[in-house]
């Protein structure tokens, strides 16, 4: 893959990177929160879904290529534990702000600065958001009632972050990868 050339593009990159690396790590802790409070299901999409978000900053730091150095970056980052609900809302405003705002300016910028490995990331990460914020707003509505969202196993492409519920694919809609590589979050 050839390394991102453009700075705007670069910078771009650095910040969906930290963003998703935040969102891995804030997923983990929040799921862990579920599970005490009774929401093993809940949790557990928390954790598919970091798993995702995982595959996302990987793409980001691989398309970077052999671009080495100490940078500032700049990137959202929602902060602070409540309780599952909460949290829910805190999945569902970043992935909408990923959705609705960063995302599109990062890929319309790529493509414009002919950024084809940096199009692909960022095409792969914004086709997974909408799945995730879709599946935090069905969570939350079950949390909302006291209730864990009752959940089959949970299938996370590791190529591009999509996420299914139920069976696999035979081949993921986003990226191709084949189902068999797909990660599965069991009950």
């Amino acid at each position: 893959m050839k390394a991102v050339e453009n700075a705007m593009t670069a910078d771009f990159l650095r910040s969906a990177y930290g963003g998703e690396s935040m969102a891995h790590m804030r997923y983990l802790i929040w799921g862990e929160l579920a599970d005490k409070e009774g929401f093993p299901n809940i949790g557990r999409l928390f954790r598919a879904i970091a798993y995702a978000e995982q595959a996302h900053a990987d793409n980001h730091f691989k398309v970077l290529g052999q671009q080495k150095g100490d940078f500032s970056v700049t990137s959202g980052g929602n902060f602070g534990v409540g309780d599952t609900v909460a949290n829910l809302q805190g999945g569902i405003d970043g992935e909408l702000h990923e959705i609705e705002q960063m995302y599109p300016v990062y890929l319309e910028t790529a493509r414009f600065q002919k950024e084809k490995g940096a199009e692909r990331a960022f095409h792969y990460a914004l086709e997974a958001e909408k799945i995730h914020a879709k599946l935090f707003k069905e969570a939350q509505d079950y949390a909302k009632e006291g209730k864990d969202m009752p959940l089959d196993t949970v299938y996370v492409c590791p190529v591009c972050g999509y996420t299914e519920v139920g069976g696999p694919v035979d081949v993921c809609p986003v990226c191709g990868a084949k189902h068999t590589v797909f990660k599965a979050f069991e009950k």
